[in-house]
């Protein structure tokens, strides 16, 4: 607001010249800019009255490496034209530029089409947007904040894994599973009376004639080996390959020198090479692939993860299983102290005989291999997804551990910076 105020005082200060000099150029000259302070203001007041923001999410959900598409609209509803409305988006979906400079004629609508790609997972706020505003003089500038907010879903990014096969998938099934679905399946547990929202198929009608009320039936999963994904979020275990986020860092900054001064801006890249690049991603990514191929072959599957909250998906098959784990990965963070050893004991109960564990860690802690020994007594088979840390910048050799996971003839694959998920998931590495 210093044009404002310099305005004002240059109008003070004539007018002080007019009363000890008495003449009249400095009177009208301090009424002058009076009035043009005054009529600025106006100006740029109205501008922004009778204005409405609308935004249309066209994508509610998207994954990492997709765009996400949102219309923005701003209507005048008066008959005054706005010359001048510039509207800045305050979203939190990174590298999403949805700010521009418009003129609207009475009664108009702009509309405006916004593609972002979508670089970060997560549950992401699309606005709220300010309108800004001023005069022809170029004196004053109002703001006005627009609440309309939407909300975007950015799942991880998947990959296609056509060559990934279960070390048991020759296995012809497993134990009966007493847990409860909502889905029909043929194992009948138990009968209950009915409730609003139940199915008219699930209805069991020689219990109802019997009883004289409406009775349902409940069913149990299928007798069919689990498979659980145990995705291991725990912050200390996380590494990040800082080497790359200070080239590019370094790359932007001399970008940035080049510029002049008054051009300058903070860039956003370095923070999302930072997050992309970290084994918390990596494990992400693989835990959301294999959910989705082995959905596609049709086994039941679950997600076992402990981050900034416990998060646990009893296995299924059903056909919203997948979208249930890409919703809790979408914002499951590497923010839990509880090591993958403790996530393992404190979760046995769900892990029955013939029941399969994928293993996603970059842990190199052994604890939790004496974990997974007390769960393979049990019967439980197992798989190890190891995302090495040692190439992402880590300081310890991964080796005495993936070779002390192999003595239990448990299959082990080895996950790099940079190395494509399918070809890492091909077949088992020998230590």
């Amino acid at each position: 607001m210093l044009r404002p105020i310099t305005v004002l005082m240059l109008s003070g200060l004539c007018f002080l010249v007019a009363q000890g000099t008495g003449l009249r150029l400095f009177f009208h000259l301090s009424y002058l800019l009076l009035g043009l302070l005054i009529l600025s203001v106006l100006w740029a007041w109205l501008n922004l009255r009778g204005l409405t923001v609308e935004r249309e999410t066209l994508t509610l959900r998207a994954n990492v490496g997709e765009f996400a598409r949102e219309r923005i609209s701003i209507r005048n509803r008066w008959f005054l034209p706005k010359l001048w409305i510039e509207l800045r988006d305050e979203s939190e979906l990174p590298q999403h530029g949805a700010g521009f400079v418009t003129y609207l004629g009475g009664g108009q609508r702009g509309r405006w089409l916004a593609r972002t790609l979508c670089t970060m997972r997560g549950r992401f706020r699309l606005g709220p947007a300010t309108l800004i505003s001023g005069d022809p003089f170029g004196i004053v500038r109002l703001s006005r904040r627009m609440p309309s907010t939407n909300e975007i879903v950015v799942y991880p990014q998947m990959v296609d894994l056509p060559a990934f096969h279960l070390p048991i998938a020759e296995l012809p099934g497993g134990q009966a599973t007493r847990a409860r679905t909502f889905n029909v399946t043929p194992n009948v547990s138990t009968i209950r009376e009915y409730a609003p929202g139940d199915s008219f198929n699930r209805i069991h009608w020689r219990s109802t004639a019997r009883t004289g009320q409406l009775m349902v039936k409940e069913f149990d999963l299928d007798p069919s080996a689990d498979i659980y994904l145990v995705l291991d979020m725990q912050e200390r275990a996380v590494v990040r390959d800082t080497r790359a986020v200070r080239h590019r860092r370094g790359e932007d900054d001399d970008a940035r020198n080049r510029l002049p001064w008054w051009k300058r801006q903070p860039s956003r890249r370095p923070i999302v090479a930072e997050t992309l690049e970290s084994t918390e991603e990596y494990a992400v990514m693989a835990a959301a692939s294999l959910a989705r191929t082995l959905l596609a072959q049709n086994r039941i599957v679950g997600l076992v993860a402990w981050g900034q909250h416990r998060e646990v998906i009893p296995a299924e098959r059903e056909s919203r299983q997948l979208f249930k784990i890409l919703e809790a990965l979408a914002i499951l963070r590497a923010h839990s102290a509880e090591p993958l050893a403790e996530v393992l004991l404190a979760e046995s109960q769900r892990f029955g005989r013939n029941c399969t564990l994928l293993i996603i860690t970059s842990a190199i802690d052994e604890r939790w291999i004496s974990a997974l020994q007390q769960q393979l007594y049990r019967g439980v088979r197992a798989a190890v997804l190891f995302v090495d840390p040692q190439s992402f910048g880590g300081w310890h050799d991964p080796e005495p551990t993936l070779r002390r996971v192999a003595e239990l003839r448990v299959p082990v694959y080895r996950i790099r910076l940079g190395e494509s998920l399918a070809a890492a998931l091909v077949e088992p590495r020998s230590f």
